[in-house]
């Protein structure tokens, strides 16, 4: 109890400095007619490429509308907290609100978004990835529009394959066989890197592996859990094996996606679990693996779909807007293919519409946008229910304690399962 009201009283002064800055930026001087501004806050990061790009763009086609960025703190966790935080406290400032595709249920079950179902048909949904078109439902409402996608993949290195005769794996076995190969005649440290550490990207990791070998987490339509079937003992059995046979390192339990591409991007393994981000460092001029590297989807147990765990962001209209006319408008500007495209070839992000994962002039610059497409058809969503965020607490302090040996997994996978039916109310 101690921490949580800590964390609220952290998140409350966070949200009381950012506020000061809106108000400050917002106050129009006296006797003029001022533009409307849209408060939209996002991470440092992405602030600087909106601003010098679609935002520049789209205030110089609506004069009478001006996009306020708060720049926020480089984590998404602390930015949905402030989030969080404004809403709770009531009246919040925001007016565009950049989500993440896993706060979409919370925020929509909580009263925070307007409903856009009735803004957009099904007709024009479909020029998105069905799964980020899906990620911005909640009980079968729209309340956000994908921006970007973000997708988990399989890195490998295509030249050290070809080397030795080998094609991508396409199961859990091809994986394993390929990289102690790869590893007994020393062209390699590692076989295969992912993320082990407890925290968010643990549970993305998993739903892949989860997905590979037919399993579920949550079904979000009956709530029913699935982490103490079959199928998710064989997903952290597959995972175990990876660091006892060593294709994994031992320290591969306190990776985060940096560590993993740093290893993988120096040369020293032949696959990475990780997101697309990864390409344009690997392919730098001064990487070790520049021109070296190939993607696929996730690799699965034979007769079983692949997953790829679903990230990325869209935009959704605050409850508690003046301007929502004015916030719409400026959603159908930031999520046109005109807007996209450019966006996209200056700040190097992936598209939400399929359309532009072969378009010529994107292709031109990231020629493995159609293989990445090839990826993003596989995603799978982590499950899209309000409580998300404590489910997620829950499978990663059990998966990493039966990763790490502190408690077999069987007991770890039945008393996650027990935890989160008692989150859900199923028992």
């Amino acid at each position: 109890m101690v921490k949580v009201l800590a964390k609220l009283k952290f998140s409350i002064v966070i949200f009381v400095v950012v506020l000061l800055g809106i108000i400050f930026v917002s106050v129009p001087p006296a006797h003029t007619q001022q533009p409307v501004v849209l408060n939209l806050l996002m991470t440092a990061p992405d602030a600087q490429p909106w601003k010098e790009g679609i935002i520049k763009d789209f205030e110089s086609k609506n004069p009478g509308i001006r996009i306020n960025i708060i720049e926020g703190p480089n984590a998404t966790n602390l930015l949905e907290d402030l989030y969080t935080s404004a809403f709770i406290l009531g009246d919040s400032p925001y007016d565009l609100i950049n989500m993440d595709v896993i706060w979409t249920p919370k925020f929509a079950a909580a009263g925070w978004l307007l409903d856009l179902t009735d803004k957009v048909t099904e007709s024009e949904l479909t020029a998105f990835s069905p799964k980020d078109v899906e990620g911005g439902r909640y009980k079968g409402r729209l309340y956000r529009i994908p921006m970007r996608s973000d997708v988990g993949m399989l890195y490998y290195r295509e030249d050290l394959l070809k080397q030795a005769g080998f094609n991508p794996p396409e199961t859990f076995t091809d994986l394993i066989k390929i990289s102690q190969a790869l590893k007994q005649q020393d062209k390699i440290n590692w076989g295969y890197i992912w993320q082990g550490r407890q925290y968010e990207g643990l549970a993305a990791m998993f739903v892949e592996i989860l997905q590979g070998f037919g399993g579920f987490w949550v079904n979000p339509n009956t709530l029913e859990v699935g982490l103490d079937r079959p199928e998710t003992l064989k997903a952290i059995a597959f995972l175990k094996e990876t660091i006892a046979t060593g294709i994994s390192p031992p320290g591969v339990t306190t990776y985060q996606e940096e560590e993993t591409r740093r290893i993988f991007q120096s040369g020293q393994a032949v696959f990475l679990r990780s997101w697309p981000y990864v390409w344009p460092l690997a392919n730098e001029k001064d990487s070790p693996i520049r021109g070296k590297i190939a993607i696929k989807p996730m690799v699965s147990a034979p007769g079983e779909n692949s997953g790829a765990c679903l990230g990325g962001w869209g935009l959704g209209i605050s409850k508690t807007t003046k301007h929502p006319q004015e916030a719409w408008k400026a959603i159908q500007y930031f999520t046109s293919e005109a807007a996209q495209r450019r966006f996209i070839l200056q700040a190097g992000f992936v598209p939400s519409r399929r359309s532009l994962f072969t378009d010529p002039q994107i292709v031109a610059t990231y020629p493995h946008y159609p293989q990445l497409l090839e990826v993003v058809e596989q995603a799978v969503l982590r499950p899209p229910i309000a409580q998300y965020a404590q489910t997620s607490d829950i499978l990663q302090r059990y998966l990493s304690a039966a990763l790490t040996n502190r408690m077999t997994p069987e007991a770890a996978m039945k008393a996650a399962a027990q935890e989160t039916r008692r989150l859900l109310g199923d028992v």
